[in-house]
């Protein structure tokens, strides 16, 4: 039995005092209305309503379970109501978390179509590399790239981000152009990227036909920010490997240009995580929608799959 079609059955019939009317307010066919009151009072095993081939009319049980019954039905509307309009128009604040170069280059530049489309929601950002406790920090969402796998987590692909090799006109003008990975080890000076708090960097792996180089090169400057990267690319201190959508827009106006084009490293995964026993708010839908969208739209990223 559907409890709360057979309540809302009973209410009906009580209120119309016909089952022939709270059949057609419910576009239910009469004997389904008859069935579901039937199998309301077995389950309540008292009799609601006294039926005779006049008139229905309540119980006294029938009665007293109506006067609470129909109160719940209307205070359950009203939050089915309020929830609609809530997916409609969410609102509040929101608390997310990501890295400094997806918040500035990704996110922050669409974010005044946001507004106009979802006025009343409060973003709150935080733009870092750092891990984040979601629960502790009470966060409620945050992008990060790579594999996620704590089972406390849901995470769904946002899309995917390719890696380039770049460098400015003048660094290949003095140090020439590298037409293989091994060219990188000798002559030349690489920008890397050092995970914060540690002295371990950003591994680079180029693939080609079938061969996989790792690049090691030296360097003379390492960073543990993809922006403070892209300055030092931009000063012609090195080459820089890294996501093309930090790159992109200067390879298109010519400040940097793209080196070992057919040597590719795999296209780095990235994820919007949440608690997996969190209720998923409409503000936090709406903005997994817009992010899917931001990638969707952005020329430097691919579509969510496997890391190529």
């Amino acid at each position: 039995m559907d409890y709360l079609t057979a309540v809302r059955a009973f209410v009906r019939v009580a209120e119309s005092g016909s089952f022939a009317k709270a059949a057609d307010s419910l576009q239910l066919p009469r004997n389904s209305v008859t069935k579901l009151v039937q199998s309301l009072e077995a389950h309540l095993r008292i009799k609601l309503l006294n039926r005779t081939t006049r008139r229905v009319s309540m119980t006294s049980d029938g009665a007293a379970y109506h006067e609470r019954m129909a109160r719940l039905l209307e205070e359950w509307d009203e939050v089915e109501d309020e929830l609609a309009r809530a997916r409609s128009h969410p609102r509040g604040r929101l608390r997310v978390d990501m890295g400094t170069t997806i918040a500035s280059l990704l996110l922050i530049p669409t974010l005044a179509q946001f507004h106009v489309r979802y006025p009343d929601v409060q973003l709150d950002i935080g733009a870092s590399d750092r891990p984040v406790d979601l629960v502790g920090e009470r966060v409620d969402c945050v992008i990060r790239a790579g594999t996620v796998s704590d089972p406390s987590l849901i995470a769904r692909q946002l899309g995917r981000l390719p890696q380039t090799a770049v460098a400015t006109p003048g660094y290949l003008e003095t140090h020439g152009v590298p037409l293989h990975p091994d060219e990188l080890e000798a002559g030349h000076q690489l920008i890397r990227y050092t995970y914060a708090g540690s002295t371990r960097q950003l591994p680079i792996v180029l693939s080609h036909d079938g061969e996989a180089v790792t690049v090691r090169g030296n360097h003379f400057v390492s960073v543990n920010d993809t922006g403070a990267m892209l300055a030092a690319t931009l000063s012609g201190l090195g080459i820089m490997h890294g996501p093309a959508f930090i790159t992109g827009r200067h390879v298109d106006n010519g400040a940097l240009v793209q080196v070992l084009g057919d040597w590719q490293a795999p296209a780095v995964p990235i994820y919007i995580v949440y608690p997996a026993n969190r209720h998923l708010s409409a503000r936090v839908r709406v903005f997994v929608d817009w992010m899917l969208e931001v990638f969707r739209n952005s020329p430097y990223t691919l579509p969510p799959g496997p890391a190529s």
